[in-house]
């Protein structure tokens, strides 16, 4: 029977056992086996010629591709630290061990953050061009005020000299020097503290058993205060000019530069820096009241009248063309910038006062 027959010897299964597909199948063979342009070779030869020149290509290029060197120490050749290496007498040192082994090692640096500790002394700083009252006061962390009372500075807080020697508290506060009849009570009441204060800081050197006191001792008063003196304009009493004209109060900038120091509590005033001999204008029409030289730190300077409760003020002038009583319109020349008296660089000192009080300049100035 059909079904004990060997499998070798079974009849081919013929289009129709196989169905739908086997005309789908009869395609795919014959176009594997269909030859190349001119009889010559089979698509599939052909694909394996292509899949070997892919597989060279490939080689060639993974071929050019560096791999990292990978480096075996063993304990013998392990380098030398530096404790290592200084324990190691130089006659018996190995001489296969190279120079470098022995070498000194870059060691970590750990990231530390140092805080700033406090000053626990008094400094002095040496002015220099370009300083002012409150950019000192910056540089050291303190008040400007400390510093003017500790210089004596009051009169002219904002007028400093080249060269001049500043004393540099270590804390905010008042250096007051011990005069006949003084108390530690006396003190502390002066400058609104408490005694307990001055007894406990440490530069002061008290005893705080039995503290004693001498004339000319210097004591420093932490968190002390002082009254400011109170400053009146200059103003003239001589006849007004005939041809002065009224200032209308809309003033002009009296120079060109720039602001090095602005208005502020200890310097009522604007510092305009350029060079010497740089044009200075009235900045409103008016008359001259002062012209020449002050002995307040202004070096040469100028001071007009403008009829209307204002007046305006030019100091360390390096030259001046006007004459006390003489009438000014708004915009005229009426000297140059300069660096004379006490000042730290060529600038004009600008100021404007009504009924005697000095406000603030850019308050008035386009």
């Amino acid at each position: 029977m059909r079904d004990g027959l060997a499998s070798d010897n079974r009849s081919p299964i013929g289009p129709q056992e196989w169905g739908p597909g086997y005309r789908f199948w009869q395609s795919i063979l014959a176009f594997v086996a269909q030859r190349g342009p001119e009889g010559t070779t089979s698509l599939v030869r052909m694909g394996s010629h292509l899949l070997l020149i892919l597989v060279a290509v490939g080689v060639l290029w993974l071929s050019r591709v560096q791999l990292p060197e990978l480096e075996f120490v063993t304990e013998a050749e392990a380098p030398i630290t530096v404790l290592e290496a200084s324990t190691i007498p130089v006659e018996q040192a190995d001489e296969n061990v190279a120079a470098e082994a022995v070498a000194l090692v870059r060691a970590a640096v750990p990231n530390t953050l140092i805080p700033d500790r406090p000053r626990l002394d008094i400094v002095t700083h040496t002015v220099k061009s370009g300083d002012t009252l409150y950019g000192i006061a910056q540089k050291y962390k303190l008040s400007a005020e400390t510093i003017m009372f500790a210089n004596g500075l009051e009169n002219n807080p904002d007028l400093l000299r080249l060269g001049q020697a500043l004393t540099i508290l270590p804390v905010n506060g008042i250096l007051h020097t011990v005069k006949q009849g003084d108390t530690l009570d006396k003190i502390a009441k002066t400058y609104k503290v408490t005694t307990a204060a001055i007894v406990t800081y440490s530069l002061n050197k008290l005893n705080a058993n039995n503290p004693t006191l001498a004339v000319g001792q210097k004591l420093i008063v932490p968190g002390g205060q002082k009254q400011l003196p109170v400053k009146q304009a200059q103003v003239y009493s001589g006849p007004v000019p005939a041809n002065a004209k009224r200032g209308t109060g809309r003033f002009v900038w009296p120079t060109s530069g720039y602001v090095t120091q602005g208005y502020k509590s200890l310097h009522r005033a604007l510092d305009i820096a350029r060079s010497i001999g740089t044009p200075v204008k009235a900045a409103d029409s008016g008359y001259v009241v002062v012209a020449g030289w002050s002995n307040a730190g202004y070096g040469n300077y100028i001071v007009i009248d403008h009829g209307n409760g204002f007046q305006t003020l030019y100091g360390h002038l390096s030259k001046i063309f006007v004459s006390a009583g003489q009438a000014v319109k708004q915009g005229t020349v009426i000297g140059n910038m300069g660096n004379t008296g006490r000042s730290t660089g060529p600038h004009l000192h600008f100021e404007i006062r009504k009924n005697g009080n000095q406000l603030n300049p850019l308050k008035y100035l386009p």
